[in-house]
């Protein structure tokens, strides 16, 4: 009972997650039948027939009754069926082992190459304010959400590839002429490294820096904001001016700060994260990579109905466990944010 009583900041959060994936289910279940019309005539076209009608209503899992629909759909989930796609013919979990990993291998590369970036912007936009650069890094922040990604994806591409040639073409994660490396995680980039193909490494890595440096200038302004405007507060906080009188170290003193700092720019991380991988159908395609983007963009084409459902699952899914860390970490920096725990800074 002891044992609960100071671990329940986590483990509440932890237990609580499938009630949110089980409403997540039934949303993505009820966004799908929402689609006006008859998916089933519009999939069958001039090739109705009643038997084939029959046979497709029930691949759909559209057959029955909206309530036996639902049951049937969340009793697959448990067994991680979740159908079988009619873009491919396989199954639906099958094609997101095959693709999710290149898109958060991705997401996630950009996510920390933006984090570097803005702990190091907003560390010298905070200790030398006066400096140009200091400035011009508070300038840029405000810039936040100004332009989109996908619009500096297409002037990247524009300056660095055809008119500078200093970019590979934007033809995928490795040239034509390049044998893609055997299949260890799924993530591509990790797996060269992890079959030895440093080869394919270096150029994989070539490919990859144009869309990173993309997601970089794209999130790292809303990062820097929230970071410059809360180590401000928190530079001239009673804990800081405390640990100053005491004499402690500089270390020690930022490290404070940083703590106290971090959590409103570690909930906007994980918001990012879940837009990055929305937004990865328009990055994946400019730069052609294959990824659960544009698996989603076939899916929404084809009218593929048990692909589009498991894509929002998916999507929802991942959410729900970057929220969850995210919740988690927060309260790790900051004991306060603890249900039922109260504790100085």
């Amino acid at each position: 009972m002891h044992f609960l009583q100071r671990n329940r900041w986590w483990l509440g959060r932890i237990l609580v997650l499938p009630l949110h994936l089980l409403l997540f289910v039934i949303i993505a279940f009820l966004i799908v039948r929402l689609v006006p019309g008859d998916p089933v005539r519009t999939l069958m076209g001039q090739n109705y027939t009643p038997e084939g009608y029959e046979k497709l209503q029930a691949a759909l899992g559209l057959g029955g009754s909206t309530g036996e629909q639902l049951w049937n759909y969340l009793t697959g989930v448990v067994r991680l069926d979740l159908g079988t796609s009619l873009i491919s013919g396989r199954e639906i979990v099958d094609d997101f082992t095959t693709r999710l990993p290149a898109t958060v291998e991705l997401a996630v590369m950009g996510l920390i190459c933006a984090v570097i970036v803005s702990l190091l912007l907003s560390y010298v936009a905070v200790m030398w304010p006066r400096n140009p650069a200091a400035r011009l890094i508070r300038a840029y922040s405000q810039a936040a959400g100004a332009i989109p990604e996908y619009v500096l994806a297409i002037i990247a591409i524009f300056v660095f590839y055809a008119v500078l040639h200093w970019a590979p073409a934007p033809t995928g994660r490795l040239p034509t002429s390049m044998v893609t490396p055997p299949k260890v995680t799924g993530a591509p980039w990790l797996d060269t490294i992890l079959t030895g193909n440093f080869e394919a490494t270096s150029a994989m890595t070539a490919r990859l820096v144009l869309p990173i440096v993309v997601l970089v200038l794209a999130l790292s302004p809303l990062i820097i904001r929230l970071l410059v405007s809360s180590v401000d507060e928190q530079i001239d906080a009673a804990p800081t001016l405390f640990r100053v009188a005491c004499g402690s170290s500089r270390w020690t003193v930022l490290k404070s700060v940083y703590r106290r700092a971090a959590p409103p720019a570690v909930t906007m991380t994980g918001a990012l994260f879940g837009y990055m991988l929305g937004g990865a159908v328009i990055l994946e395609s400019l730069f052609g990579f294959t990824g659960i983007g544009s698996y989603a963009v076939d899916a929404v084409n084809s009218s593929d109905f048990p692909a589009m459902q498991g894509f929002l699952l998916v999507i929802a899914a991942l959410s729900l466990l970057v929220f969850l860390i995210v919740d988690l970490v927060n309260m790790a920096l900051d004991p306060r944010r603890r249900p039922g725990i109260r504790a100085e800074a």
